[in-house]
């Protein structure tokens, strides 16, 4: 199954966004970003200095609400091997 890219204007990218795939450059092919990974102000230095136009992505966003989808339930303890 092939994913369609969804256009993100680099102007939109903040320092802390994370989105849940990877984001890739305007080429599709190379990445700018990892799936779960902030930005951080080098990311949006680099997108002015280099004057990107758009990324690429076929993820969404990741708020902090997201993360705290589930609890983590309690697991029991491992024998010895």
């Amino acid at each position: 199954m092939q994913k369609s890219f969804i256009k993100i204007d680099s102007r939109s990218i903040k320092e802390g966004m994370r989105f849940s795939a990877p984001v890739f450059f305007d080429d599709g092919t190379n990445m700018f970003l990892a799936e779960g990974k902030a930005a951080k102000a080098y990311h949006v230095a680099a997108l002015k200095r280099w004057n990107i136009p758009f990324l690429l992505t076929y993820g969404h966003e990741v708020t902090d609400s997201d993360d705290q989808a589930a609890p983590v339930e309690e697991l029991e303890p491992l024998e010895e091997l």
